[in-house]
């Protein structure tokens, strides 16, 4: 388990049904977790129930990884399913409703 720079947030990771999991809490800076893992793992499914801030970066950063692996989106909080939608992303990440919808 890592803790964000100002200890607000965590991340942990885990491998289940083939699949590499990484979960966010808070308000993370993911970017080098999701990097090292889309760069190790075939599949990746990243819980995002627990963010609490998304934005154009967040963003930004959830196409890229979708480019560099297999991505699946768990859970994303209302504001983050609204950008997704906003942006017209929600039609090419791959979005589910929770971790279970999202493992293989």
């Amino acid at each position: 388990m890592s803790h964000g720079p100002d200890g607000k947030g965590t991340t942990v990771q885990y491998e289940q049904d083939g699949a590499w999991v990484v979960v966010a809490h808070g308000d993370y800076d993911t970017k080098e977790a999701l990097d090292t893992a889309a760069r190790k793992h075939p599949r990746l499914v990243f819980d995002v129930s627990g963010v609490s801030f998304a934005d154009s970066t967040f963003l930004n950063l959830l196409l890229r990884i979708h480019h560099m692996t297999s991505l699946r989106i768990a859970g994303p909080p209302r504001q983050l399913r609204h950008l997704l939608e906003i942006t017209g992303t929600d039609t090419v990440l791959d979005t589910r409703a929770n971790i279970q919808d999202a493992l293989p």
